[in-house]
């Protein structure tokens, strides 16, 4: 498998370092983590592992996309989330995990035994509450998910996917704000739609008005520059109280 570009891997030069579970370890702390973990690595398409199996490890993603998906009993699936560098695949105390992870793009899973982990979480407290927050964040996150799903028009669902993930990769990089921030989409025009419930011909179209109306700028297919964050979240169709706009 060919790994995406990820050279330094000691805790230190982290590329996630400020966003990860680890963020508030201390620096003996980190030593222990570097000792004990380890990483995989996923071409794009690649299967990380499949519903219903076992599953001895936990996993934060550093770097790459990976997507989840959960398949009905008649073989209709759904996207259902997406996991972006420094969010926490598995769940300490289940030895399963319930849908479908699969890599999107290249990806590159900082790991480490399930049991050794539990363990962790006994004994370093900051970590446990980190994981919490991590919990708290994904679940708001499908929270908002499924106002995009659920309610939101065409044009209002591609602006509120690219605002979350310029958002996130901006966090990221521990910019002050998303104006001007240049990012490479992680899906193609196929995956979007099947996330978003579109059509191929319906995500391309919105992209090109999005384009059009001096939204976004577009080099290629992927690269993606927001020059105004604030017109692309105006786009997303959520008030300012983050509802939907009447």
């Amino acid at each position: 498998m060919n790994a995406p570009v990820f050279k330094n891997r000691d805790c230190g030069s982290c590329p996630i370092r400020h966003q990860a579970i680890c963020s508030r370890c201390e620096p003996d702390e980190l030593a222990y983590l570097d000792s004990i973990k380890y990483y995989r690595s996923y071409e794009a398409g690649q299967p990380v592992v499949w519903a219903g199996d076992p599953m001895d490890f936990v996993a934060t993603v550093v770097v790459g996309v990976a997507s989840l998906t959960q398949t009905m009993e008649d073989g209709r699936t759904q996207m259902i989330g997406l996991l972006l560098p420094s969010d926490f695949l598995g769940r300490p105390g289940r030895e399963t995990v319930r849908y479908d992870v699969n890599a999107v793009t290249d990806l590159t899973l900082c790991c480490f035994r399930r049991k050794p982990f539990e363990e962790l979480l006994r004994t370093t407290p900051h970590i446990g509450q980190r994981l919490l927050e991590k919990t708290l964040d994904e679940l708001d996150a499908a929270r908002e998910w499924m106002l995009v799903l659920g309610r939101k028009r065409a044009r209002e669902k591609i602006a509120s996917l690219l605002a979350i993930i310029a958002r996130r990769e901006s966090s990221l990089q521990q910019l002050s704000s998303p104006d001007g921030f240049e990012f490479l989409l992680p899906l193609t025009r196929e995956a979007m739609a099947d996330y978003l419930g579109l059509t191929l011909e319906t995500v391309s179209r919105q992209m090109s008005a999005l384009r059009r109306d001096g939204i976004i700028r577009l080099e290629g297919n992927r690269r993606v520059r927001v020059p105004d964050y604030a017109r692309l979240t105006a786009e997303t169709g959520d008030d300012s109280d983050g509802g939907v706009a009447a």
